[in-house]
């Protein structure tokens, strides 16, 4: 089970997730971030095909033009040419009331409605790992219009059917359960990218749905590493692929040091 792109050797798995959340982000619009991928993924777009894409961090930076990978969300180059060097009051309360675009987080565990877990895998009192936690996280999934949700390793451990712990609200049971808990309509999760393919979620179901497969990945593949049913269209298109220049400026420009891209 791997990229064509892999074997090739052509890029790794990390560049290639950081590409293709890249890929999903448009111009002109506002994203606020969590740590690692979607940041990379952030930058990449707004140094290529989104310049004007407005990059909102959890401790106050907003819209900076970030010279390399910030280690953190609070650390100084998240404020670099920035518009604001603000706080985690100011970029919460934008989000709350709804100038945020897209919300990309990562995530450790998903169900079929996008609700995610970054919190524990096992019982919350005794659990088998303890994981970072929500950080802004549920914040940035309850109030942005869209969250874009990346998992690097899609499989029966990660795509499961009841998360271990609610820590990030998705479409939670299904169509309608959004606004009855009193989060704004039209909101929710919009896209999910993992080593196999590009999600979307059905209208009216609010489940999972495949947009698109990765070079060399197969339909078999996806549905073997989900423990729900995925919805699989009669049509479905093939992810692209990085440039040589988009390469280059992840490696050169965005991680030289190989901090998440790894060497």
């Amino acid at each position: 089970m791997s990229l064509k792109g892999i074997v090739e050797g052509k890029y790794n798995l990390r560049e290639y997730l950081a590409f293709i959340g890249a890929s999903v982000l448009e111009n002109e619009k506002s994203v606020f971030v969590g740590t690692g991928l979607p940041i990379i993924a952030s930058m990449l777009a707004q140094k290529t095909h989104a310049r004007g894409l407005l990059i909102i961090f959890e401790a106050g930076g907003i819209g900076p033009l970030l010279p390399e990978l910030p280690i953190s969300v609070g650390e100084s180059r998240t404020y670099y040419k920035g518009i604001s060097a603000s706080s985690m009051h100011d970029t919460m309360s934008l989000s709350q009331a709804g100038y945020i675009d897209y919300g990309f987080l990562g995530a450790a565990q998903m169900d079929v409605y996008g609700n995610i877990n970054t919190t524990v895998i096992g019982d919350h009192a005794l659990p088998k790992v303890r994981l970072p936690g929500s950080g802004g996280a549920n914040d940035v999934a309850s109030f942005a219009r869209r969250l874009i949700i990346i998992i690097a390793n899609q499989s029966k451990r990660t795509f499961v059917n009841k998360v271990d712990f609610l820590t990030t609200p998705g479409y939670l049971d299904g169509p309608g359960s959004r606004e009855r808990v009193g989060l704004a309509r039209d909101t929710g999760p919009y896209r999910v990218i993992t080593q196999l393919g590009i999600y979307g979620f059905d209208e009216k179901t609010k489940r999972l749905q495949l947009i698109s497969l990765h070079p060399g990945i197969s339909i078999d593949e996806v549905k073997e590493s989900s423990n729900f049913d995925i919805i699989i269209p009669d049509d479905t298109e093939t992810s692209p692929e990085p440039t040589e220049r988009d390469l280059k400026i992840l490696r050169e420009e965005i991680d030289p040091v190989g901090i998440v891209l790894g060497k």
